[in-house]
């Protein structure tokens, strides 16, 4: 929390959800590898979206992309959760504050720009070429909005706070203990709030399914879950007008802990 708490500028924030069509999550059950096309799409898509702003200026943003593959359901979906500046830095501009997205070029970009990314990382055959062609063609007719993505306005107003939110978001299970309410030796019993209308939905099911559910969202060994983009993915000696906003007792605590002797 402290590490991290160093790199968060001090400013309001904004939490996003970039989420995919069902059609794919077959994909990425199947070549995890491709997980890495969701963070690439985002950070395309966000950087392209501050860029087009100003071209002299190419504002840059700081945002943090975590990766959940499970949904309330423990089923397989994975999305991309994002909290980025509500502004950026520009070339000669310090700090230019952001409060419009626009949703609908998000959406639309957001889909575009991921397919073009799958597309160029599957290892196809020609069969498979021809499959994946007449997918991408049902999800421009299915999505003509694009996939969906969530941006509310939020109350990240502080450091503390963006700091503890992605920490829980990290830390996070697939599901909490507590929502396991029976095991008979045989059956699992659990609930969850249903997306679409928030209602609480109970199920049971084998013992067995349940793990096969929860192992699905152990990652690789190696993956990052958690990636920094930005100006949170820069050293912040690079960004001196941005150290002043850090609170003033985590400055002077960062140079204690860079003094050798303290280490």
């Amino acid at each position: 929390t402290s590490s991290m708490s160093f790199k968060i500028i001090n400013v309001q924030h904004r939490h996003c959800v970039f989420t995919i069509a069902r059609e794919l999550r077959p994909l990425f059950l199947s070549d995890r590898s491709l997980l890495n096309c969701l963070f690439s799409a985002v950070n395309s898509v966000v950087s392209r979206m501050f860029h087009k702003d100003n071209k002299s200026e190419l504002f840059t943003p700081g945002f943090i992309c975590v990766l959940h593959t499970f949904g309330r359901d423990l089923k397989w979906n994975p999305h991309i959760h994002m909290l980025i500046t509500e502004g950026a830095c520009g070339k000669m501009t310090p700090w230019k504050s952001f409060h419009h997205f626009p949703y609908t070029m998000l959406r639309k970009r957001w889909m575009t720009t991921l397919l073009v990314n799958l597309k160029s990382s599957i290892d196809f055959s020609r069969n498979s070429s021809v499959k994946f062609t007449n997918l991408v063609n049902r999800l421009y007719h299915n999505y003509d909005n694009g996939f969906y993505v969530h941006a509310p306005a939020s109350d990240f107003n502080s450091a503390s706070k963006v700091t503890k939110y992605i920490v829980r978001y990290i830390g996070r299970p697939a599901m909490a203990q507590s929502r396991i309410t029976n095991y008979d030796g045989e059956q699992v019993t659990f609930w969850y709030q249903r997306h679409e209308d928030n209602q609480k939905v109970v199920e049971t099911i084998s013992a067995h399914d349940f793990i096969k559910r929860l192992i699905i969202h152990i990652p690789e060994k190696g993956f990052h879950m958690l990636r920094y983009y930005g100006l949170y993915a820069q050293p912040y000696g690079k960004n001196s007008h941005l150290i002043r906003k850090i609170h003033p007792q985590k400055k002077s605590a960062r140079k204690i802990m860079q003094r050798w002797d303290f280490r």
